[in-house]
């Protein structure tokens, strides 16, 4: 399946490391390293890595879920960091339970709202794009510095980091975007809401309603995020194969739709 599950770390390579230790550090497959981030040629020679790389390493252990870290490198803020995963940075220090979201640790590890994604035969960033509903600069920008990423070539097997769909005050962690959904799965989330209220529906590529508009209860209200979880319950049975699941809130004033966030999906 071309997302990966299990917990990614992005690591930023310093002076004097080599592929060995950081692959004994982490317990990572030296292979699987390798492979995972292109580092053969003609990227690279064998076994050669710069200070300034960012690497993507899986960490043991199974999880059903895909998610990633981001190492602390020395220099880099919280503001740096949301800048490079198209989150906002209010929503990043929430979500790590940051108090003093102004102080990083180097090496820290930060929790970022992310999947990874492996590349198969016949990908294109374009497509990758196009498939997740994420934009092109957005992929690329959240994995800078890696060996192996060209805009025109990628490998089968290179991992890449894409970011979750989200809004300044909305990020939706399941569904995946461009999973399969039915009747009975789980919408899980995170929102700064006006009384905790949080929205969504979902319909087809027809525009055809499949779940209508729902309310869902975030677990604090603004100014505090909030996590929120409903059973996603069909009301019609999709027309068509693809659609689109729609997360948002409502002004207090004019009922107006703010903070939509747009999840592409299947049927």
């Amino acid at each position: 399946m071309p997302i990966v599950p299990g917990t990614h770390v992005l690591y930023t390579i310093q002076s004097g490391d080599t592929l060995y230790e950081i692959a004994n550090r982490t317990g990572a497959s030296l292979p699987d390293l390798i492979r995972q981030n292109a580092l053969y040629p003609p990227i690279t020679e064998p076994d050669l890595i710069y200070p300034g790389w960012a690497v993507l390493i899986r960490l043991p252990g199974m999880t059903e879920h895909s998610g990633v870290l981001h190492q602390a490198a020395p220099g880099d803020t919280i503001y740096r960091i949301a800048d490079r995963y198209s989150v906002g940075t209010d929503m990043l220090a929430a979500l790590n339970r940051l108090e003093q979201p102004d102080i990083l640790s180097v090496a820290q590890l930060i929790y970022v709202p992310a999947f990874v994604y492996e590349t198969e035969v016949g990908d294109t960033l374009y497509r990758i794009s196009r498939r997740y509903g994420v934009p092109l600069a957005e992929i690329i920008r959240a994995n800078r510095d890696r060996p192996g990423l060209s805009p025109d070539l990628i490998y089968p097997g290179y991992r890449l980091i894409i970011p979750l769909p989200s809004s300044t005050n909305i990020v939706v962690f399941q569904p995946l975007p461009g999973s399969r959904i039915a009747s009975g799965q789980p919408l899980v989330g995170a929102a700064r809401a006006f009384e905790a209220n949080v929205l969504y529906q979902i319909r087809d590529a027809a525009d055809r309603v499949v779940v209508r508009e729902r309310p869902v209860t975030a677990s604090e209200g603004a100014p505090a995020f909030g996590r929120f979880e409903d059973v996603i319950r069909f009301d019609h049975p999709p027309s068509a194969r693809t659609g689109t699941l729609l997360v948002y809130t409502r002004s207090p004033r004019d009922g107006s739709v703010q903070d939509l966030v747009e999840v592409p999906v299947l049927f």
